[in-house]
């Protein structure tokens, strides 16, 4: 299948900072991409690039055929954009603001209502379309945001971390948006720091951090970088210190790498059975109780941690 984007040796830079560092990669149509990536990696640079928002300072990207630099309009008419701010007017309700967007990709009268229909039906909406926006929740905001990067029917979604800030049954409704818009032919480049959202998702993942693109490739070809390692993933109480029992847990026969993300730790050892007593013996010692445990098999945070020694939530 042909690549819709392909990026090749993309850089932005401000001044001495480097915040997007050579990077390459290409989506094929009809599949979700993910860029997987702390806050501050380089993820919403990249999409900004992308759309034309901002210049690269090296490097080239194409889309359907069109540079980002020399054919910004054409790259525009094949794209939507999905930004992590929402693009709304709060007054207006959810068929006011589909027109109003609307009229911006130049659509108009009979097509316009038309498809402002089939938009609402897509991000199911259509009870609820004649309803000012701010009576909405947060996560039926998000999908009027959605609606609007879909009025023009673009060849390729970009949606920059869209379940930002949300409830779980929100992003819940957002995640099957995504699947039932690609069901139906979407092309769709999705950035998350959310390691489950990326493994529900995706075809294939790109990982990002500080600004480079560290690995790309399906679930299974990167768990398999991790190689026969376990992840014991420890959650402590607020009012224990997660970064002492990290520290303590760093100097264990076994253990890898321990790195603290939300009061958990993540604990990466070749056996996580094997690793458990001494774990557990070791923050008994230091009076830190241990709410739960669960023990995972590789995943995508742990190939992030593996890669960076760092986890992917700081």
């Amino acid at each position: 299948m042909p690549a819709i984007l392909e990026v090749h040796n993309l850089q932005k830079k401000y001044g001495d900072f480097v915040a997007v560092k050579g990077i390459s990669f290409a989506i094929e149509q009809g599949e979700i991409f993910s860029l997987l990536g702390p806050n501050g990696a380089g993820k919403t640079t990249t999409i900004s690039i992308l759309s034309t928002l901002y210049a690269p300072s090296g490097g080239e990207a194409t889309i359907a055929g069109h540079s980002v630099r020399s054919a910004p309009m054409d790259v525009r008419r094949a794209i939507g954009v999905v930004p992590q701010d929402l693009a709304l007017y709060e007054d207006l309700t959810a068929r006011e603001n589909l027109a109003f967007w609307g009229q911006m990709y130049g659509l108009g009268g009979a097509a316009l209502n038309q498809r402002a229909n089939e938009v609402l039906a897509q991000i199911g909406l259509t009870d609820k379309a004649n309803q000012r926006v701010k009576t909405y929740s947060g996560g039926m905001k998000r999908r009027v945001n959605i609606g609007i990067g879909l009025l023009h029917r673009p060849r390729l979604l970009f949606m920059d971390e869209p379940t930002v800030g949300i409830d779980p049954q929100s992003r819940r409704a957002i995640l099957d948006t995504v699947k039932n818009l690609n069901q139906q032919g979407m092309t769709v480049l999705y950035t998350t720091h959310y390691m489950e959202e990326a493994q529900e998702l995706s075809d294939r993942v790109g990982i990002i951090d500080h600004g480079e693109l560290i690995a790309l490739g399906t679930q299974d070809e990167l768990t398999r970088q991790v190689g026969e390692t376990d992840t014991l993933l420890l959650h402590i109480s607020q009012d224990q210190d997660a970064e002492t029992l990290a520290t303590a847990l760093r100097g264990l026969p076994g253990v890898s790498l321990a790195e603290v993300s939300d009061q958990s730790i993540s604990v990466v050892t070749p056996s996580a059975e094997e690793a458990l007593a001494g774990v557990v013996t070791k923050a008994n010692e230091i009076g830190i109780r241990i709410r739960s445990l669960d023990i995972q098999e590789p995943n995508l945070e742990a190939v992030f941690l593996h890669l960076t020694g760092r986890a992917l939530r700081d």
